[in-house]
């Protein structure tokens, strides 16, 4: 027991060590809460063209399947609400969590030095680490372990920091003690829902993903539906309103990692910029940016559907 806690405050120590903001520890196994809610989400369609989503459900369900043997899901949140706000009322907008490098690298960077901080501590344990790149509800994972509740916009919210931060997760065949979840504190606020633009927040905790200007501006890949009539509110990348809305952001404090800082391009361009951009400069400004998800035509699509708009 002694060992069991030791290694739990060691894990979180070390976590806090490396720039994490929290770290919270669950019990892997099967989320009997999500089985329902996520077969239903899918069946109606809510997923809209990710059909990612629908593969690995039993991984989905089952970290010990991604980790056989696992015994820990160790949850991370890392911070990435920006130090310079960008003044974007009549420009096109980017999600902030875009502002500057691809956060997988870096995130991932962090993992890999902690995972080796275990072994180095532990010993030979066996354990992956994950960033946004694998069949894992980080979320619900994040909520088990007690860094959070979900809100009404469906996203992680965290009393002390707000939700503009990033979830991780380290899975090992290592017993640690585990944390207990928190209880929801959206009480009867419905800024997220009233903020939607495109009703993609249909009802408290539940989401239309294919309503979701994010969706459409990142995860569609095909041409926008030509009956398609939503006002994006000038996002080209990404959005944000339910976030910038919800009063517990209010805690979001600036991260201080220089990886994070704006782009220039991102934090100069102005309209006449966006619509005029080449190939070449999409390709040498963000070469190692999220937005380079949408590949130069996407992002191209993405501004000349916000441009007929306003």
């Amino acid at each position: 027991m002694k060992l069991k806690s030791y290694y739990t405050d060691y894990i979180k120590t070390k976590a806090i060590d490396l720039g994490f903001i929290s770290c919270g520890i669950s019990k892997s196994g099967f989320l009997d809460d999500e089985v329902k809610r996520f077969e239903k989400w899918l069946k109606n369609n809510y997923h809209g063209k990710m059909s990612y989503m629908e593969r690995n459900f039993d991984k989905r369900m089952d970290t010990t399947k991604l980790v056989e043997g696992s015994k820990s899901v160790i949850s991370l949140l890392y911070n990435y609400y920006p130090t310079e706000q960008i003044d974007n009322n009549k420009n096109f907008k980017i999600s902030k969590y875009a502002y500057g490098r691809d956060y997988h690298f870096i995130i991932k960077d962090k993992l890999k030095i902690l995972i080796d901080e275990i072994r180095s501590e532990v010993g030979n344990i066996n354990g992956r680490v994950f960033v946004d790149s694998a069949p894992i509800l980080e979320k619900a994972w994040a909520k088990k372990s007690g860094l959070g509740w979900i809100g009404k916009n469906t996203n992680l919210i965290s009393k002390k920091s707000g939700s503009f931060f990033f979830i991780a997760e380290i899975i090992v065949d290592l017993e640690l003690n585990y944390d207990k979840q928190i209880k929801d504190y959206c009480g009867s606020c419905t800024a997220c829902i009233d903020a939607c633009p495109t009703n993609a927040l249909y009802e408290p905790y539940k989401i239309d993903a294919s309503k979701c200007i994010s969706y459409f501006t990142i995860e569609l890949k095909e041409n926008f539906p030509e009956q398609l009539d939503e006002d994006f509110k000038n996002w080209i990348f990404g959005c944000d309103i339910c976030q910038d809305v919800c009063p517990w952001n209010k805690f979001s404090k600036p991260n201080d990692e220089q990886l994070l800082k704006v782009k220039d391009e991102i934090k100069n361009f102005s309209k006449k910029d966006w619509i005029e951009l080449t190939n070449e400069v999409f390709d040498f400004a963000f070469k190692d940016s999220p937005i380079n998800r949408t590949k130069y035509q996407g992002l191209k699509r993405n501004i000349k559907y916000a441009s007929k708009q306003f």
